[in-house]
Parts: structure tokens; sequence; C-alpha cells
């Protein structure tokens, strides 16, 4: 009799750890509100970061965080901008959320960011630049002149690409942006 009452005792409590100890599952989208920017010309990889839950955290119908609970991530990967190619680029990952005033880590995919291409905007400064060289030049100068005028005016085209040219990326404070979890993470280990 004794030995049945400690069985199901400890059946009891195996049950009742159990459901204290909540997974969310590998897979599992968190969708998340940015606290502040992050711009890739001053961002440093393993900076951290904050955001809340946009949309609450739902695993098999249950709700484990509300929307407005806190996240944080960190900066993974940061490539700043360069000034005639190679725009900028970000990877962010959540690294942890709160959930019943618990701090819990979590591993997520990567959201990336990447400033805008330089091409267009580089083939008109130095394009334009060009041709108002060799319109110029050859108003003052005849066909030599526009012959001179263009390469000085492409010069500046350049010029003016170059001091102008860094396209960043740049996700801003109250961006809207989601993950997905590429491992299992324990709810309740503490308690």
């Amino acid at each position: 009799m004794l030995a049945r009452a400690l069985k199901i005792s400890a059946a009891a409590l195996i049950l009742t750890l159990a459901a204290a100890a909540q997974t969310i599952p590998a897979g599992t989208r968190l969708t998340v509100r940015l606290d502040s920017q992050i711009n890739s010309g001053s961002a440093k990889a393993g900076e951290r970061f904050h955001a809340n839950l946009a949309r609450d955290l739902v695993v098999s119908g249950k709700t484990l965080a509300k929307a407005g609970a806190p996240v944080k991530g960190k900066v993974t990967y940061v490539k700043s901008s360069g000034r005639l190619h190679a725009p900028g680029e970000l990877s962010l990952r959540l690294t942890s959320v709160e959930i019943d005033g618990e701090n819990v880590p979590i591993s997520t995919s990567a959201f990336r960011a990447k400033g805008k291409s330089h091409t267009k905007s580089n083939a008109t400064k130095i394009g334009g630049g060009a041709a108002a060289g060799a319109i110029l030049g050859g108003v003052l100068g005849g066909g030599k002149g526009a012959l001179i005028g263009a390469a000085a005016g492409g010069a500046a085209g350049t010029g003016v690409a170059a001091a102008t040219g860094k396209e960043e990326a740049v996700v801003h404070a109250e961006s809207v942006m989601s993950f997905t979890t590429t491992a299992n993470a324990t709810v309740g280990k503490s308690k």
C-alpha cells in the first residue's frame, strides 16, 4: 500500500514539473518591435538591442507571453557601406524573451537588412557630370572642348558620388521584424 502511494506521489510530481516546464519548439515564429534604431554605419557586431513582442507568443494554443513582453537580441554581423559600392549590411538575432518574469534564452534565425544599391545613383551622378561637362566644353571650346569637358564633368560626378554615396543598412526604431526559433527553449527551468 505504501509503495503504491509513493508511485502515485512520484507520478503527480513528474506531471507537475512537466506542466511547469514548457517548451518553445524550434520553428516558433516571434514578431517583435524594435526599441531603437540600428545603423550599419555605427553598430558593432555583438552589440545588444532591446525589443518587445509585437504579438502574443502562443505555443500549442497556450499564450506563454503577451504582446509587449521584453525581448533581447544582438547584432551578429555588420558591414558598413563603401562610398561607391557595396551597401551596408546588418544581421540581427534574438537571444531571450521574458516569460513570467524570467528571461528565457532562445536561438533564432537572423533578420538581415541591406542598404540601397549604389549603382543607379552613382551612374546618374557620374553620367550627369560627364554630360554637363561635354555640353559646357562643346559650347566653350568646340569638339576638343567637349572631350575635355566630358572627362572633367565625369571626374566631378565621381567626386560627388564618392562624397554622398554611403548607403547604410538601417532598421528604424518601431520596425516590426519576425524571427524563427532554431532550437527548442525550455520555459520554467528555474521554477
